[in-house]
């Protein structure tokens, strides 16, 4: 998508803020925050300036702040340079907008979170270390550790490396489709997960998502297989957030 395209995307979502600036959601503060990043040409601080944006949302969620240099970096964005990863940052972008249809503001800061993936491998850095649960109050990752103590928790899909978490099981809280047919779910728990494009196996659901229960168990070389409880098919998954 182009960037002209995400801008005109972006000044609809944010209509009712323009108007009424006073009542405007701390998620939409974070895409304008981050659309102003983009005159940034370095990739890392974009991506820093991309992670800085996110702090309306860490403060109405009583998360730890951002970094003084990710504050810093949205506060006043460097112009200047040539910017030689436009693409990626679209995706980027595109992708955090696609974020707005969640309804829960933490679950929406993973998926902003999750959105910068493509730049963060385009840096060579590893895909999940700024994850929001991730991140100390001095923006440094801490270990992953689960609601249940253990070494993944609810971390089990976004790991980069296998642990120790054999799966998971919950019902369905939504599930959608995209007009190729393949879905993305997120579960009762809260987890997110989207069927792997390619995948040759569709899902023909048409009850009520929580009529659904699902098991996501490990594959081989690292994918994860997804199966509804008396239901046919084995779906292929990766974790979204």
């Amino acid at each position: 998508m182009k960037l002209w395209k995400l801008t005109a995307a972006l000044a609809i979502a944010l209509l009712p803020s323009l108007v009424s600036p006073a009542h405007a959601r701390p998620r939409d503060e974070v895409m304008s925050s981050a659309f102003r990043c983009g005159v940034i040409a370095e990739g890392r601080k974009w991506l820093d300036c991309i992670y800085g944006s996110a702090q309306p949302i860490r403060g109405a969620l009583g998360l730890p702040a951002v970094t003084q240099t990710q504050a810093h970096l949205v506060a006043a964005p460097p112009a200047g340079g040539q910017i030689t990863d436009q693409s990626v940052r679209d995706t980027v972008l595109s992708a955090a907008i696609q974020c707005d249809a969640i309804a829960a503001d933490r679950q929406w800061l993973d998926c902003y979170y999750a959105s910068t993936t493509a730049m963060r491998r385009a840096l060579g850095l590893s895909p999940d270390a700024q994850s929001g649960r991730g991140l100390q109050s001095n923006g440094t990752t801490r270990p992953d550790m689960g609601r249940d103590g253990g070494p993944e928790g609810d971390r089990f899909g976004l790991l980069q490396r296998p642990r120790t978490s054999t799966g998971t099981v919950s019902r369905l809280a939504t599930y959608t489709f995209d007009r190729y047919g393949i879905f993305t779910v997120t579960l009762a728990n809260g987890q997110i997960w989207r069927q792997v494009t390619g995948d040759t196996t569709y899902a023909h659901w048409n009850q009520a998502a929580s009529s659904y229960v699902v098991t996501i168990k490990r594959g081989a070389l690292g994918s994860y297989n997804m199966r509804v409880k008396d239901g046919p098919g084995l779906f292929k998954v990766e974790r979204v957030s």
